[in-house]
């Protein structure tokens, strides 16, 4: 797994970042989404029934992106896979919830559970074209 370096490593504090997985067309698919980070792994909380898992069962690919919004010529992006595991116990959406001061449960329909959406980077890339 490729790290993210110490110069960038603040922007996992951001408030969101953008999520892009590849449609069932071949076409990039991106939406702003809340999420957790731990060392070099990113986690996102996804309903069942949103397009993302949809797009995450057929084709893992994906890459997420941090721009910082203070400084927009500097950004963070990871490019890896997707592993997807159920939340059961919503155990997960219950911590990216505190973090966001929201109950996930809200989200989701009487039919739907919680994916743990977790991105292994492949390639990182850490930008600062400010300077």
């Amino acid at each position: 797994m490729t790290s993210i370096p110490a110069s960038h490593r603040d922007l996992l504090d951001a408030q969101f970042g953008t999520f892009a997985t590849v449609g069932a067309d071949g076409r990039p698919q991106q939406s702003e989404v809340w999420f957790l980070a731990e060392d070099d792994t990113v986690r996102i909380s996804l309903n069942s029934s949103r397009q993302k898992t949809r797009n995450l069962q057929q084709r893992p690919a994906c890459s997420f992106l941090i721009v910082d919004l203070t400084n927009p010529y500097r950004y963070l992006e990871l490019r890896g896979d997707a592993e997807l595991e159920r939340d059961e116990d919503y155990a997960f959406a219950e911590r990216v919830g505190a973090k966001y001061q929201s109950d996930l449960r809200e989200h989701d329909g009487p039919d739907d559970y919680r994916v743990i959406v977790t991105i292994r980077p492949t390639r990182v890339n850490a930008v600062d074209m400010s300077g």
